[in-house]
């Protein structure tokens, strides 16, 4: 069964891989220092420091695997690449929310790339699920946290 890409924008991809190289060349060998020291203070069965670093070590493994699955998995789409009026991967969508007459947006980004607060959301948050496919000038209705939101798409750009 083929796997599903991961996909992500160059910047998204840069991110996994820097975390990648922190826990190999920092995390990971201060945690095996952690647990020799912690090993050092005898009776491992009430050492609360070597359960402690095992338990980080276990994390650590876990958060180590998977982002070499998602980086090996990656797909990486340039936005500055795309071109259009129709909502995509990577756009850049300003938006007017219809009940409050404000004007917000959004780039559309890789599941782990999100920021509301950098104004980027993932393709795969209620937002981006009903704009994908829509083109400027489309009303968009969908349901966020806080009840259902109108919004009309005033501007595509790529970027």
């Amino acid at each position: 069964m083929p796997m599903e890409p991961y996909v992500v924008t160059a910047g998204g991809l840069a991110k996994l891989k820097t975390r990648l190289k922190q826990i190999k060349e920092v995390e990971r060998p201060q945690n095996v220092r952690d647990i020799e020291e912690a090993r050092a203070h005898g009776d491992l069965k009430e050492n609360a420091e070597y359960h402690a670093a095992k338990e980080r070590q276990g994390f650590l493994e876990g958060e180590l695997r998977m982002l070499e699955d998602k980086i090996g998995r990656a797909r990486v789409i340039d936005p500055s690449k795309l071109d259009g009026t129709r909502v995509k991967f990577g756009a850049t969508v300003v938006l007017l929310d219809l009940d409050k007459d404000d004007e917000v947006t959004y780039q559309i980004v890789g599941e782990d790339e999100a920021d509301i607060g950098r104004g980027t959301v993932s393709y795969l948050a209620p937002i981006a699920r009903a704009l994908i496919g829509r083109d400027e000038g489309d009303e968009i209705v969908f349901d966020a946290p806080g009840g259902k939101r109108t919004y009309e798409i005033v501007e595509v750009r790529f970027e």
